[in-house]
């Protein structure tokens, strides 16, 4: 009996420092859990908080700097929805414009062209904010490409500069795209089309081209490619020396160019400023999209392009 008393207590005990021992781990645990979730949390918001601090950098009241040269970027294709188009440099260059603080803006254009309607947009606010503000110039500066569309654009400055072996020109229109009625009939396929209007189905790239359709399309072409000629005309003046080539979708090195009248020297973004604007500190104004807004808008651009060319069966007309 005595031996069984003395085992049962032995066994309590045991019992006991094993509960003891067990408790004290699950707290440790649900402590390390705590600790760990409250450093999650903390990391988590500091990445929040940098990420709503960079995309909230570019707007920043540019009118509280100094004395300076405003700058506004084009590099890419211009295009709707794209950091080229005319939603994302129209506000920058009226915030350039308008900034007190700003004496000249510097336009750097790095394009292969694009979209007309883009391009003709900008080039319209172009004009506009300088007849607004008619103490402050807007000078061009070309990097390595102006072409088609970006010179469309380019040729509403009060000045353009180049590099020497900078691409200029390309003053055209193209519509392009496949016809595949050829290899349809080789492989025994059946274009099946149904249309309610008589021109719904104009360039279909599965049905043989009309001659009614390429006359259609060429004229419109003339019309978009008259209008260009119209506006680098107005933007260059006496400046733009003349010659059948000029307009004829051609493209020159920065040199020539300058003899063309198409730009008026050489010049980089610093030297402009210092020597031309009399103001070398320099300000970026172009806004630079966060990546959410980015992929969202080129999302949006994407399908409503997709749309648009479905109805046309083919491409639009494009400066490039």
């Amino acid at each position: 009996m005595e031996q069984m008393k003395s085992d049962n207590k032995k066994d309590g005990w045991e019992r006991d420092v094993l509960e003891k021992l067990a408790s004290s781990t699950i707290r440790e645990q649900r402590a390390s859990r705590r600790w760990g979730i409250f450093f999650k949390l903390v990391t988590l918001s500091l990445f929040f908080y940098g990420f709503w601090l960079i995309s909230n950098l570019g707007d920043t009241n540019m009118s509280t700097q100094g004395r300076h040269t405003a700058l506004v970027e084009i590099n890419g294709v211009i295009e709707a929805g794209g950091s080229g188009g005319a939603d994302v440099v129209i506000p920058a260059l009226n915030n350039a414009f308008s900034a007190e603080s700003s004496v000249g803006v510097i336009l750097r254009i790095n394009s292969p062209g694009g979209s007309p309607v883009q391009a003709g947009m900008i080039n319209d606010e172009i004009v506009r904010m300088r007849k607004t503000y008619p103490g402050k110039h807007l000078y061009v500066v070309v990097d390595e490409v102006c072409a088609s569309g970006g010179y469309y654009i380019a040729a509403a400055a009060d000045k353009i500069f180049v590099n020497k072996a900078s691409i200029v020109g390309s003053i055209g229109v193209l519509m392009d795209g496949f016809g595949v009625t050829g290899l349809m009939e080789k492989l025994g396929v059946e274009r099946r089309l149904l249309t309610a209007g008589s021109n719904k189905g104009f360039m279909d790239p599965f049905s043989p081209q009309s001659e009614k359709d390429k006359i259609y399309a060429q004229t419109m072409l003339d019309e978009i490619h008259a209008q260009f000629i119209d506006v680098v005309r107005k933007g260059r003046g006496a400046r733009l020396k003349e010659s059948p080539e000029i307009f004829s979708g051609l493209f020159w090195s920065g040199a020539k160019a300058i003899e063309l009248g198409l730009v008026d020297g050489l010049g980089t973004v610093d030297t402009v400023a210092r020597e031309v604007i009399k103001a070398e500190d320099i300000v970026d104004y172009t806004e630079h999209e966060g990546l959410p807004d980015r992929v969202l808008k080129k999302f949006g651009a994407a399908i409503g392009s997709a749309a648009v060319k479905s109805a046309w069966h083919g491409t639009l007309p494009v400066l490039r």
